[in-house]
């Protein structure tokens, strides 16, 4: 479920300042670099990223269809971008100054309240992330992961749940903060124990209540813990 339907995305489609293919493996945007513009992802998915100050890459979340990304710069003086976006899946997208946006959020208060609800919403699913993170270790965070994963791209087939999304396992560690031995290591015992199957790169939860109870999970809604 995307919070992001809430926010006008036809009204900000108006103020477009141009529209371009997106291309696997290539970057709309690097940590660091200049920011300029937002982003609007009509169709794709987008991954989010930051390095660590050791070398290592920490996925963020995933951003698909009607999903912005590059606002953490807005009402900043001379911004540069705080994150990575690389492109997982090409598309279209579409991208806007980020003065144009400043200035339309500041006469158009229907546009200011929503865009404030789903800033809000991200932050809440960031922070439940380093949460699961941080306390509950290498183990928890693959959990964790598995089950936003299945939240956002899950497709329940008969009784296992299919995470339609195609990832390496170094893909995966990276959204863990871990590295990829652990995560293979980690994800060899819950296969030989029945808890998920791997086929054709693609995982399948056979035991989605084993993982909840492993970290503890609180049922948050879907809409806070997910991957996007």
């Amino acid at each position: 479920m995307k919070s992001t339907h809430s926010i006008e995305i036809k009204e900000l489609l108006k103020f477009a300042d141009r529209k371009f293919k997106s291309e696997r493996g290539t970057f709309l945007f690097q940590e660091g670099m200049l920011a300029e513009e937002l982003y609007i992802i009509i169709s794709g998915k987008i991954q989010i990223s930051k390095i660590t100050s050791d070398g290592r890459e920490l996925s963020l979340r995933i951003c698909g269809e009607n999903d912005i990304c590059g606002e953490l710069t807005l009402f900043t003086d001379n911004p540069r971008y705080l994150l990575s976006a690389m492109v997982l899946e090409e598309g279209e997208i579409v991208a806007i100054k980020k003065d144009i946006i400043e200035s339309e959020i500041f006469q158009n208060s229907k546009l200011a309240f929503e865009f404030m609800k789903w800033m809000s919403d991200h932050f809440r699913k960031t922070q439940t992330k380093f949460r699961d993170l941080v306390l509950n270790g290498k183990r928890g965070a693959l959990f964790s992961t598995l089950i936003r994963m299945s939240n956002s791209y899950g497709v329940q087939k008969g009784n296992e749940i299919l995470i339609d999304l195609p990832l390496t396992n170094q893909e995966l560690a990276n959204f863990c903060g871990t590295s990829r031995e652990s995560t293979n290591r980690i994800l060899s015992e819950l296969k030989k124990d029945n808890i998920i199957s791997v086929k054709k790169g693609k995982i399948s939860i056979l035991d989605l209540q084993y993982l909840k109870n492993e970290i503890d999970c609180e049922n948050c809604s879907a809409i806070y813990c997910s991957i996007e």
